[in-house]
């Protein structure tokens, strides 16, 4: 649950950590662990790349300098991303071709975080008004709730997001409901 002094750039600081940790645990382990990792990981991926796309790349666009450049690029990394993470999803975790491309969507991932710390992140923090900071983080944690959970490439705007995100979070919760059983 969202604590009611909770920002969003320390919420987001915070899942980049789970991620990385996240990541680390996939690109060493194997079995059930990697495969048990890789689902985490895919699922906060999802959601968490689907509330930036709703809330926080929306307010850096129209609110900090060069925004829409800066957005952009992080919106074309979300993409390219979310391509190769489906892909990641049909592979055995074991194999050596999931092991290599998770390598390289590993150096990827980390390069988008580090992009958003340096680029976007500082400049929320200067633009945004703690009221601001804190309505994201809640706005942040509503989006999740009900974002897909799976990676769906060529949603990377609000739009796209609210017209498809709700139909495709539904079909992801029963794919992922369904898994699980089989498991």
């Amino acid at each position: 649950m969202a604590h009611h002094d909770e920002n969003v750039v320390d919420l987001l600081l915070s899942q980049h950590d789970e991620i990385r940790g996240l990541a680390a645990t996939v690109e060493k382990s194997t079995g059930e662990t990697r495969r048990t990792a890789f689902d985490r990981l895919r699922e906060l991926l999802a959601v968490h790349e689907t509330a930036e796309e709703e809330v926080v790349h929306p307010f850096a666009r129209r609110s900090i300098d060069d925004g829409s450049h800066i957005v952009d690029e992080r919106l074309e990394e979300e993409n390219e991303a979310k391509g190769v993470l489906s892909r990641l999803e049909k592979l055995d975790p074991d194999s050596v071709d999931f092991e290599e491309l998770f390598s390289d969507f590993h150096k990827d991932l980390e390069a988008h975080a580090s992009h958003e710390e340096k680029e976007e992140f500082p400049r929320l923090r200067r633009e945004a008004t703690d009221e601001q900071m804190r309505g994201m983080a809640k706005a942040v944690r509503a989006a999740e709730a009900v974002a897909p959970t799976h990676p769906h490439q060529g949603v990377e705007s609000p739009a796209k997001n609210i017209m498809t995100g709700p139909i495709a979070a539904v079909a992801d919760r029963v794919r992922d409901a369904i898994g699980k059983r089989r498991h």
